[in-house]
């Protein structure tokens, strides 16, 4: 009886060792599936930051291409005014160059016929932007010189009033034009933004379906990708604040 309970003995003694070496296999269970918790919870936790960050970027552009949509609008505005003070600067300017074309007419028929009279009555008429391209034109002898210009309205001497300020005007409203291109297209950028971002919005969300904590994870990794793109973007973008 005494041998057979030494010899029941050793077997345990065996059986006991490898129990212990094994351990419970409900604790290894509970430690693998905390920290599959611990995981899920942070990628949880920078998906929430990340998803914040990215609605607080979305709104500042949609802000930034609305401000940038209406300094097009006014751009366009001006440019529009100012193509309107350009018409009524060059109807002043055809309104002074037809009169003066009437009293050079009524001065080249006197000179024709002869009276001295009504030549001198006329020339005593023309206004004060035409007379310096008359004398200019009348010193080249245009009767006897070939080269000459065939009137005074030729010459860059004679400039009616109103053709200068219709340049100006026209060349500022192709300005103001050209801005509110270059506005429409900031705009059109800060829009291009908001789109990057709804792809950071959705990936972020989207991470949440999958049950592998890897694929999760690299779908988080791209919402972080394309985030940072929309971000390099955004800072090298001219703001109105």
């Amino acid at each position: 009886m005494a041998d057979e309970g030494e010899q029941t003995e050793r077997t345990a003694q065996p059986e006991q060792v490898a129990r212990a070496g094994q351990g419970d296999p409900g604790e290894t269970s509970e430690t693998a599936q905390h920290g599959g918790h611990a995981g899920r919870s942070w990628r949880e936790t920078v998906t929430v930051v990340l998803l914040a960050v990215t609605a607080v970027l979305t709104a500042w552009s949609g802000f930034e291409a609305s401000k940038w949509g209406g300094e097009m609008s006014i751009a366009f505005s001006r440019a529009s005014t100012q193509r309107i003070e350009a018409s009524t600067h060059r109807a002043h300017a055809d309104t002074a160059r037809s009169i003066d074309l009437q009293v050079f007419s009524l001065w080249l028929e006197a000179y024709a016929t002869g009276d001295t009279e009504l030549e001198e009555f006329t020339r005593a008429r023309f206004t004060p932007h035409f007379r310096p391209a008359f004398e200019e034109w009348l010193a080249s002898r245009p009767l006897q010189n070939p080269d000459a210009a065939p009137s005074p309205f030729a010459l860059d001497a004679y400039v009616p009033p109103g053709a200068v300020e219709a340049v100006e005007a026209d060349e500022r409203a192709d300005a103001l034009f050209a801005q509110a291109l270059v506005n429409n297209q900031r705009g059109d950028n800060y829009t291009l933004t908001t789109v990057l971002f709804a792809l950071v919005l959705f990936f972020g969300a989207f991470a949440g379906r999958f049950r592998s904590e890897r694929a999760a994870w690299a779908m988080v990794g791209l919402a972080c990708a394309v985030l940072v793109v929309g971000v390099v973007f955004l800072a090298t973008f001219p703001k109105i604040v």
